[in-house]
């Protein structure tokens, strides 16, 4: 079977490129990462692969917990890591300790561990969860890998599946989305030095999606690449009658003025692997750009 079509429809990341699916607007909104190493299999539900104590009390968590695992077929170490992110503008940073046994998990949501200066780079290959993942997150995790090992993780399900391969660099908690293997390290080559490759971003998990959009299309009208440019200053939302809904975003540093309107509208291809009909998307329309 051809690997771009599943049950008579075009697999979702396939499907999402030849439509022009817009990028911006879809990052997995956290303020807060929890990278835990579990080498795997992962079920479709990863965080099941967890004894339920430990599920149970990582569900208080106020942030997003993901599995992450080595690329490749890595054995399972003896003692693993755990990453806690946190990816909030102006407080980013990564705290790391380990663990030997997965009841020691409990205690990684509150305990200090050693801080790591590092970038971490999430790329979801979680294959029982859509099948896009692991096609195309594979193959773009070993050149990841290949190039610059130390930051690169396998993850399980971040969100964006028909933007696979989905990245996120962290700590600033960015979101990539279709990136070839071969374009994949100048991303992450631009990530260490402080810059973004505007074109393949989706957006910051620290901020509401309206927001994400707005950013985008500033980067675009200002040319601004660093990771910290464009500062939200304040958002405001309008809801009209038609049931669509204008966001007044300012940025600053450089100042820009964004409205936006979010609208829903049915896609004409199912928005994951699994899905058997098309999806609904939300999309943001540019209505006018300010000061920048």
């Amino acid at each position: 079977m051809n690997e771009a079509v599943t049950g008579g429809w075009p697999r979702c990341s396939f499907a999402a490129g030849a439509a022009g699916d817009p990028l911006e607007g879809t990052a997995p909104q956290a303020d807060r990462w929890l990278l835990i190493e579990h080498p795997g299999p992962w079920p479709t539900q990863a965080l099941t692969a967890l004894p339920a104590d430990v599920t149970d009390a990582l569900s208080d968590w106020e942030g997003r917990v993901v599995l992450v695992r080595r690329p490749g077929r890595a054995r399972r170490p003896a003692i693993r890591r755990w990453f806690r992110v946190d990816a909030r503008p102006g407080h980013e940073s990564v705290r790391v300790g380990t663990c030997r046994t997965e009841s020691e998990l409990v205690a990684a949501v509150d305990a200090p561990g050693e801080p790591s200066d590092g970038p971490l780079v999430l790329v979801c290959t979680h294959g029982r969860h859509d099948t896009c993942c692991a096609v195309r997150g594979r193959a773009v995790a070993a050149a990841l890998a290949a190039a610059d090992p130390e930051p690169v993780w396998e993850c399980s399900h971040v969100g964006g599946c028909r933007f696979a391969p989905a990245v996120v660099l962290l700590p600033h908690g960015y979101a990539i989305g279709g990136l070839d293997p071969a374009d994949a390290t100048a991303v992450l080559a631009a990530y260490r030095a402080g810059r973004l490759e505007a074109g393949v971003v989706r957006g910051r998990s620290a901020v509401p999606p309206a927001v994400q959009a707005a950013q985008h299309h500033a980067r675009l009208a200002t040319g601004a690449t660093g990771v910290d440019a464009l500062r939200l200053v304040h958002v405001a939302r309008d809801d009209l009658l038609d049931g669509s809904t204008d966001w007044h975003v300012e940025l600053a540093d450089p100042d820009c003025s964004v409205l936006l309107r979010e609208r829903y509208v049915v896609a004409g291809h199912p928005l994951t692997c699994a899905a058997t009909a098309p999806g609904r998307m939300r999309v943001f329309d540019v209505r006018k750009l300010g000061g920048c």
